[in-house]
């Protein structure tokens, strides 16, 4: 990877009301940035709420979108992450038809388990960095998934 097209994990702590995630959305956009994930939740017992956004850029390109963002009202702070815990979750529907043991061991090596059990299918759920939840997702191929949802990257500062 250049340093042009280097993966990024920016936090963003806003105030917690309408359209804010619509303007820090157009900012990127506006500027032709891409967000490869985005992840919004309200930080507990506040009235903030923490996105983080995950990008590709250069050094210069990562320093001009926190600048920008700070300029924006309701953000409070901007940081990009350097030595950080960063964990994704993804959800996979399979037939139940599939061996279930060695589909439980597979989710097991990628700290998940299997969720919900139907009739006919079973979801599995995995948590774990975003390199191995890649490396999951292309192993669980061979049980012939039907349907894969996939989180946003969490992230926090060591």
């Amino acid at each position: 990877m250049t340093e042009e097209n280097q993966r990024r994990v920016v936090s963003v702590i806003v105030i917690n009301e309408a359209s804010v995630l619509s303007r820090i959305t157009d900012l990127f956009s506006g500027r032709g940035y891409n967000i490869t994930s985005l992840t919004v939740a309200p930080i507990p017992e506040s009235k903030y709420s923490r996105l983080t956004i995950v990008t590709a850029g250069s050094v210069r390109v990562i320093e001009q979108i926190t600048k920008q963002l700070h300029k924006l009202i309701p953000v409070l702070r901007v940081y990009e992450h350097e030595d950080m815990v960063e964990k994704e979750m993804a959800m996979i529907k399979l037939p139940i038809t599939e061996n279930l043991s060695d589909i439980n061991a597979l989710c097991e090596a990628y700290n998940g388990k299997i969720v919900n059990a139907g009739e006919n299918t079973i979801i599995a759920m995995v948590a774990d960095e975003p390199k191995r939840i890649d490396n999951f997702l292309n192993a669980i191929k061979r049980y012939n998934p039907k349907e894969i949802v996939r989180s946003g990257a969490v992230a926090l500062e060591r």
